[in-house]
């Protein structure tokens, strides 16, 4: 189990959509503090305009105000309570396993350990791994580039932003076994990706709200994970938000690990 879990780690940081993603994931947090340092920044966006650009909602003392006062765990909270780094995983999970069947290597993994669970099981824990590194980059990226834009924000402390980052990591992990579910199924990453880019995206969550709108049912939305992102990883959760991440991240996390069982179990490889 070790040893597989091991070979999966150094397959994984030799594989290139690894870093494609992580690539992906740095950028669009560039380009989300680099709009933002521009809009607050009057000079910058008389220059916008100078060019012919057409810049809408552009009033700078309204967005400096938004900020004044913002310390940087809500900032980062505004960057990444979106839920886009759950998107990410799931992709990146689903492109790294069907890396396996369209390889071939799963054959001469399972030939190898025909206990076909401790297959699933690497995949699960390296899936962790994998969000875990993208939360991580997610973080690191939100707090370095307001420093390099000049974006002036209060102090926040380290066990703060470590524990923003951990609730964020729990459910990103759990939605990104989604893929992994989604490729032992079909053999693909085709369905996987646009799975992770709707349902991470927060397309699922919205047509299930206005379905439940519709019917006059309850809220089921809130408790899918990506409305778990958006609504309860707030910057220091109280105890019912902490305990609506936990149920949602282990319970999503416990369906979607059961169906990557059966799956593998049923299928032939």
């Amino acid at each position: 189990m070790f040893n597989l879990l091991r070979m999966d780690l150094r397959r994984l940081f030799k594989t290139r959509s690894f870093y494609v993603v992580l690539a992906v994931t740095a950028a669009l947090l560039v380009m989300t503090v680099a709009m933002v340092s521009t809009v607050i920044d009057q000079a910058k966006l008389d220059a916008l305009k100078s060019t012919g650009i057409v810049v809408t909602g552009g009033d700078s003392e309204a967005v400096m105000e938004l900020l004044r006062g913002m310390n940087r765990l809500d900032f980062l909270h505004e960057c990444l309570g979106s839920g886009f780094l759950l998107a990410l995983a799931c992709t990146g999970v689903t492109l790294f396993v069907n890396g396996d069947f369209s390889s071939g290597c799963v054959k001469n993994i399972c030939f190898a350990r025909p206990r076909r669970w401790e297959y699933v099981l690497s995949k699960i824990f390296v899936a962790g791994f994998y969000s875990a590194i993208i939360t991580i980059l997610g973080v690191l990226v939100s707090l370095v580039c307001p420093v390099l834009t000049g974006l002036r924000l209060e102090p926040s402390s380290f066990a703060e932003i470590m524990q923003y980052t951990f609730w964020m990591w729990l459910p990103t992990w759990a939605f990104s076994l989604l893929g992994l579910a989604l490729v032992l199924l079909t053999r693909s990453s085709t369905l996987g990706v646009i799975v992770a880019v709707a349902a991470g995206g927060g397309l699922t969550a919205a047509l299930l709200q206005g379905l439940c709108q519709g019917f006059g049912w309850p809220d089921l939305a809130q408790h899918l994970l990506n409305m778990v992102v958006r609504a309860q990883c707030a910057p220091m959760p109280d105890g019912s938000r902490i305990a609506m991440i936990l149920g949602c991240s282990l319970g999503w996390g416990a369906l979607y690990a059961a169906g990557s069982f059966a799956a593998m179990e049923k299928r032939d490889i």
